[in-house]
């Protein structure tokens, strides 16, 4: 009988048979609470009706339009829902299928439209899995292990990482910033730098929010090199941080917005903004794909901004972010093993590090673990995997994040005593 690559580790012991909202129900009939999301994915919770409908009524009417071949409906729909959400002036776009793909496309749109090489990223971001994402990619050598060499022309510059190096966020930025002028001293020359690609806050690298004043820096910088600046909105879009946009928390608007996670509830589409202008520059021929802007994809997408919109769920992720970080806060507070309870909106992470301050992965797995067989489903993140991280659908209600607070404290108790 074939089986899945033993690589593949599943993060909990559930088979899912069906899920509904916030809830994943396994082949015994038990309810989890899901504080996964499918990695950030199900924006709606799983199975939202609106959704589901819309996907159904698409699957009988046409699956598959290749949308270089043919223009259809849905596409046109979700560009008309984008348009108001897209920030200022990004008002042109390319589709593809994963976060990876995102980011191959705007790499490649950086480096046509500027005709320079390299691409500078910041330490602890991640872009995926596939050889040019993941050459940009530092948030764990497990992503980028193995397969070298991998693509040239990548430079990596520090982010304001306090958590990291036991400092304030003022200089923790200051620190970034000023190594980042280093970089482009030593490393990777203006005329050189086609880029700048960072995320709003690092996902995989261990929920770190940005600062103001590094997103300022990094703009002001761009501009005056005429360097590119890129941002990577796949796991921090369509609301995940209590903004519509992750950007929106440091007032800083890209030249190049990648997306992808949250924006058709499950189903797989992803893509890249530009303004009209800087897309116009990408070569011809240097965009396409099969499964780009599937039209059930595209289907469930609209409906999925339709709820997001109609049920005010940017709004719901903003107080449901706050009720939970506060809870966690009064766990982490009991616990010294928990050093750090950190994010923005429904993007939430606890840090676990020992007694010496060494970031603790094995405890924080433990955790994660108990609190699974508890019914709380959570995943880990972070360079050694030291923080749980806290991502549930937006439509999240206050009872739900009591209960999970409730388990998670429970968790916590039995491994750390």
């Amino acid at each position: 009988m074939a089986q899945l690559s033993p690589i593949l580790k599943q993060a909990t012991p559930v088979v899912a048979t069906h899920g509904e909202g916030i809830y994943l129900y396994d082949d015994a009939g038990t309810r989890h609470l899901d504080f996964t999301a499918g990695i950030g994915v199900t924006s709606t919770g799983h199975c939202h009706p609106k959704v589901v409908e819309a996907a159904q009524a698409q699957v009988g009417r046409l699956i598959h339009g290749q949308y270089t071949t043919v223009m259809h409906q849905p596409l046109q729909e979700l560009i008309q829902e984008l348009t108001s959400a897209l920030p200022t002036g990004l008002n042109s776009l390319f589709f593809s299928n994963s976060g990876s793909e995102a980011a191959e496309a705007a790499l490649r749109l950086a480096r046509q439209a500027t005709g320079r090489p390299n691409i500078v990223v910041f330490q602890g971001g991640f872009h995926g899995r596939t050889v040019a994402a993941a050459s940009m990619t530092t948030s764990g050598t497990k992503f980028r292990a193995g397969f070298s060499p991998l693509m040239s022309g990548v430079v990596v510059s520090p982010f304001p990482n306090a958590p990291h190096y036991g400092w304030s966020e003022e200089q923790a930025t200051d620190f970034a910033l000023s190594e980042l002028n280093y970089v482009l001293q030593t490393q990777s020359n203006p005329a050189d730098t086609a880029a700048f690609l960072v995320e709003p806050v690092l996902g995989e690298g261990g929920y770190i929010p940005g600062t103001a004043r590094f997103f300022e820096g990094l703009r002001e910088r761009a501009a005056r090199h005429g360097i590119l600046l890129i941002i990577d909105e796949v796991q921090t879009g369509f609301g995940r941080t209590g903004r519509f946009w992750g950007q929106e928390h440091f007032g800083v608007t890209p030249d190049v917005m990648m997306f992808a996670k949250g924006i058709a509830s499950g189903f797989p589409i992803s893509g890249i903004a530009a303004s009209s202008e800087l897309m116009a520059k990408a070569w011809p021929g240097s965009q396409g794909g099969t499964y780009g802007a599937n039209a059930v994809a595209c289907a469930a997408a609209v409906a999925t901004l339709g709820v997001i919109r109609d049920e005010q769920l940017v709004e719901n992720s903003q107080r449901r972010g706050e009720q939970l970080r506060s809870g966690l806060r009064e766990v982490a507070a009991q616990y010294p093993q928990i050093t750090d309870v950190r994010g923005l909106g429904l993007m939430v992470g606890n840090e676990f590090r020992d007694e010496n301050g060494t970031p603790d992965g094995a405890t924080a797995s433990a955790v994660q673990q108990e609190a699974a067989r508890r019914g709380l489903l959570l995943l880990t993140c972070g360079a050694w995997g030291e923080v749980v991280r806290f991502i549930p659908a937006l439509v999240v209600t206050e009872d739900q994040i009591s209960d999970a607070v409730g388990i998670w404290r429970e968790a916590v108790a039995a491994v750390l005593g």
